[in-house]
């Protein structure tokens, strides 16, 4: 939600960037100015006259029969194939060594597209005349600790927010011009600052940006009357932020203020959550699926089920290499159709996930695809000795540094290891960056890196960016800030 174009792409970057990069540095009053030159910057993108059209025509669509969507989706498809075996560069010299180039029409005969192989040679997978510098540069670590490099239009970035405008806020009753709040990983203050404000002011996109890392007991309060005081209406952000701020709510007996709904994003929501926020605000709460790749989305209706984006792309569930029976879980595969500019074919995203019934209507009456479950984004929380719950940390490993993958591994409240794979030009600077901003989120904390050639594994084959090995008994304590019993020990 956050993401930035390439420095080139406009003229006035330039200068956002160098006072971003002085953001910290800069009085509090100022702030809200760079922010805001941010919001305007990112709106410029993301928006335009053309969005309230789109918004409506895809709200049109939620009703479309299987056969339109089918039809409009071969469409769709037959042009992405033709281009991407024609003017991609990965996929050309893939289909120049087949004899049979017919085939190149048959999605299921296009090999699968591992992540190693995009984050590898990214601008391999940019169609013959882009230019990445007039592009979206979206630079992301995703789920898995694994930095991606992705390049998108201004057509592609409107289109996709036209979208997100639609199935995100219009379906809730909300729209891009309330004013909001977003609760995630940005670094807003440093950790260690214990008085308010631990947010910021963004006019360009109605938007109150809330730090997700000073969410401790006796700071919740502050939070609140932000809410309050900026008329916030609505909430977005990590799952385990806004359980943590709703929890406090809850225990403190404090009134938290109503919203009109809570979205949810990045995290998966699970039942104990969606109540607790849902009692907090007194508002409906959604979930909501989706990645920087653009290759498959999901949100939420009102009758509880998670309902697909068809033009973000097609999506298959496998088994390994094959189609796994219907209605089992298995890894997802999308071939992306919203971004022609780099099409992603067949692309295993990382996480699993299980296809409803064609035939399974939802009450809400849309005809969109049912996700039945997502097992994906399964990662733990981490916690601090000042009683703070902390989801993902992908920020971390952001901004180009050289590794593979990580894994952050919480053995104590004072203690984390990092496990990571280096990749060609790692030194001890990347080593000591990594160590100072898992400090500046997570205060005094000893980080031990630990280097190594592959990251393990769970049994199923999954990876975890974060692994919590405290006790059941050890987390109450610490959400209670009963830490010194546990800190050392």
């Amino acid at each position: 939600m956050d993401r930035a174009p390439c420095p080139t792409a406009d003229p006035w970057w330039p200068i956002v960037s160098k006072l971003l990069s002085l953001y910290h540095a800069l009085p509090a009053p100022v702030r809200p100015v760079v922010a805001s030159l941010r919001g305007f910057h990112l709106r410029s993108w993301r928006y335009g006259s053309e969005t309230d059209q789109l918004a409506q025509e895809a709200l049109q669509r939620d009703r479309w029969s299987p056969q339109e969507w089918r039809q409009w989706q071969q469409k769709a498809l037959k042009d992405l194939l033709h281009r991407a075996s024609t003017e991609v560069p990965h996929y050309r010299d893939y289909w120049r060594n087949w004899k049979t180039p017919g085939r190149v029409t048959s999605l299921p005969d296009w090999p699968i597209l591992e992540k190693e192989s995009l984050r590898a040679n990214p601008k391999a997978f940019l169609a013959d005349g882009c230019k990445p510098k007039k592009m979206f540069h979206d630079h992301t670590s995703g789920t898995t600790g694994k930095s991606l490099d992705l390049w998108e239009s201004r057509d592609t970035v409107r289109a996709w927010y036209a979208l997100f405008e639609a199935r995100c806020r219009l379906w809730y009753g909300v729209s891009r011009h309330d004013r909001w709040g977003m609760l995630g990983g940005q670094l807003i203050v440093p950790v260690a600052q214990r008085r308010p404000p631990f947010w910021v002011w963004n006019s360009g996109l109605d938007q109150l940006y809330l730090s997700a890392y000073h969410l401790a007991p006796d700071l919740i309060s502050h939070y609140l009357k932000a809410l309050s005081t900026y008329r916030v209406t609505y909430l977005l952000g990590y799952t385990s932020a806004l359980y943590a701020l709703a929890m406090e709510v809850l225990e403190s007996g404090r009134k938290g203020p109503q919203m009109k709904v809570v979205i949810t994003n990045a995290e998966p929501l699970f039942d104990y959550q969606r109540q607790a926020i849902a009692e907090a605000f007194n508002c409906p709460v959604r979930e909501t699926y989706g990645m920087a790749e653009l290759v498959v989305a999901a949100s939420e209706c009102e009758a509880g089920r998670m309902h697909l984006w068809p033009e973000a792309g097609i999506t298959e569930i496998v088994d390994g290499d094959k189609p796994a029976p219907d209605g089992q879980a298995g890894d997802l595969v999308c071939t992306g159709l919203s971004n022609p500019d780099m099409p992603l074919v067949r692309y295993r995203v990382g996480d699993r996930a299980a296809l409803a019934a064609t035939d399974d209507r939802c009450p809400c009456g849309r005809t969109l695809p049912v996700l039945n479950s997502i097992e994906g984004r399964l990662d733990d929380v981490l916690y601090t000795i000042d009683g703070r719950v902390i989801g993902r940390l992908d920020p971390v490993f952001k901004a180009g540094v050289p590794i593979r993958e990580a894994q952050i591994i919480q053995d104590g409240l004072d203690r984390i290891r990092v496990l990571y794979v280096p990749a060609p030009g790692f030194t001890n600077v990347d080593r000591e960056l990594i160590v100072a901003r898992l400090q500046a989120r997570l205060g005094p904390m000893n980080v031990v890196m630990e280097s190594l050639s592959e990251i393990p594994r769970t049994a199923n084959g999954k990876f975890r960016a974060v692994v919590c090995n405290l006790s059941s008994d050890e987390k109450k304590k610490a959400r209670r800030g009963q830490v010194e019993e546990l800190v050392g020990s």
